[in-house]
């Protein structure tokens, strides 16, 4: 055993352990959101094999994603009370076996249940696999940890529609979650065998009350969130019935939070200037990007007709940029303030989405292909050191904590944003009038190019201006960004040296 002196976190590299618990790490959180993608693309597959509406087959992705929401708020209490190497095997073994049910369904309705087992494991990789991480690394290191747990995050969307194309297109729709099998068998034995040795603190206790308010409340909220696309409206009852109830829930539980000595999330960390920073401007650029992203494959679905497997290969050029940049944010993040890189990747962003604004039916692919990659850049130069600021300035006990409020945010932003561009694209491609008549076929068959062209362009139109709301939202993200540090942030005090890390 080596001494602290020698502690593989002292370097200024990442050492052979830690990289070994990092590849253990980045296969697990890989299948929870490459899982994601996977499904996005099979909805129609699935309308068609279970004789169901849209509505009801997006439940597959809602129900995935409410589940998320609900065990996300247990997992850094869990963490610290079992240990993260126990709640991570646990999470992986959730996670394969609601991959095996979902192969098995035999309807739409047993999916639908199957897809929430699975999302129970699957939320618990992410903040999961941060803690491991960054308790393994050191504060030091932080940033090059969220550079190594950035590559599942580029894989998922990356990687999702092309894998998911292909296997729709060759195979069958089960093995979208029999492909998790062999993966998580994997990722299980290498977590058995290299995490460090669990250190759980059995001492805190559980607090009842915040999970009753919390999870139920997450829940309620982003459903009705979620309902807006499919309601087309704010105003229906579906979603505002809901997401009241969940809003009033959270705030219960904001109130809750601040009295007992351990609260289910820590809300007290928002005392830390640096993470509360980092938290709002998480939050609103989450609303942005990820919102924005969702409606590039739809655009190359819906506007340019390329095939599943098409659209996927066409997101490439997003993750290489990603790619290149990344690592080398993740490394300056930990040696210079984390505000200059966050502002200088979104600034690339910006520049990319601005483009995206005049996007039309005949846009060049150069064009589309050159934006994807610098958007990619800027992505990987904001997402990771975003992460980096919030964690950096917190001790070894407040990281579990620390890391699933950031998943929380992350979470609901992703959906808040999801569900703003959809039901922009959606009001503007039900107020054309050429897209109205096809659908009812009111046209003579003479009119039919010209309404076909102009249903395309008016198509292409309505992406456009969901692309001008993303720019907005992504401009407004630059006010708290500069608001982050310029310089390094010493390690906190209470934040101990890096432990040894123990192979076993």
């Amino acid at each position: 055993m080596q001494t602290p002196a020698a502690a593989p976190a002292a370097g200024d590299k990442l050492d052979a352990a830690v990289l070994k618990i990092a590849s253990v790490v980045v296969l697990g959180v890989i299948m929870s959101i490459l899982d994601v993608t996977v499904v996005s693309v099979a909805l129609p597959t699935f309308q068609e094999v279970f004789g169901a509406s849209y509505a009801t087959v997006a439940w597959t992705m809602t129900g995935y994603t409410l589940a998320l929401a609900t065990v996300i708020p247990l997992t850094g209490w869990a963490a610290d009370r079992f240990g993260t190497k126990r709640l991570y095997i646990l999470a992986l073994v959730l996670f394969v076996l609601g991959s095996v049910l979902c192969s098995l369904a035999w309807d739409i309705g047993s999916l639908i249940t199957f897809r929430v087992l699975q999302g129970l494991g699957g939320g618990m990789l992410m903040p999961l696999g941060m803690t491991i991480m960054t308790r393994a690394a050191g504060p030091d290191r932080i940033g090059r940890v969220m550079a190594v747990l950035g590559i599942p995050m580029l894989m998922g969307p990356i990687g999702g529609p092309i894998l998911g194309g292909w296997m729709l297109e060759s195979l069958s729709w089960h093995w979208i979650f029999l492909i998790n099998v062999p993966i998580g068998a994997v990722a299980l034995v290498a977590a058995v065998l290299v995490l460090p040795k669990d250190n759980p603190s059995p001492s805190e206790t559980f607090d009842y009350v915040g999970m009753l308010l919390l999870s139920p409340g997450l829940a309620l909220l982003l459903f009705g969130v979620s309902s807006i696309p499919e309601k087309g409206t704010v105003a229906s009852s579906r979603v505002l019935v809901p997401a009241l109830i969940g809003v009033a829930l959270v705030v219960g539980f904001v109130f809750h939070a601040l009295r007992p000595r351990h609260p289910l999330i820590d809300l007290r960390l928002f005392k830390n200037k640096q993470l509360t920073v980092a938290t709002i401007t998480l939050f609103l650029f989450a609303v942005a990007f990820f919102g924005a992203m969702l409606l590039v494959p739809s655009y190359f679905l819906q506007v340019r007709q390329e095939t599943t497997l098409s659209a996927g290969l066409l997101l490439a050029p997003q993750g290489l940029g990603a790619m290149l940049s990344m690592p080398i944010a993740g490394k300056l993040a930990d040696k210079t303030g984390v505000g200059k890189i966050v502002l200088f990747g979104m600034g690339v962003i910006a520049v990319g989405m601005g483009v995206l604004t005049q996007i039309d039916a005949n846009t060049s692919y150069v064009v589309l292909l050159g934006v994807l990659a610098l958007m990619g850049i800027g992505m990987g130069a904001a997402m990771m050191p975003l992460m980096t600021a919030a964690l950096q300035t917190l001790n070894d006990h407040t990281i579990a904590r620390g890391s699933t409020l950031m998943n929380i945010v992350q979470q609901v932003a992703a959906s808040v944003g999801t569900a703003v561009m959809s039901v922009v694209l959606t009001n503007q491609i039900n107020g054309s009038e050429a897209i109205g008549r096809l659908a009812t076929k009111s046209f003579e068959p003479q009119e039919a190019p010209a309404l076909a062209a102009q249903a395309q362009a008016d198509t292409a139109s309505g992406f456009a201006i969901a692309f001008t709301v993303a720019f907005v939202l992504l401009l407004l993200t630059l006010v708290p960004a500069f608001l982050l540090p310029r310089r390094k942030v010493e390690t906190p005090e209470g934040a101990e040296a890096p432990k040894p890390v123990i192979m076993h």
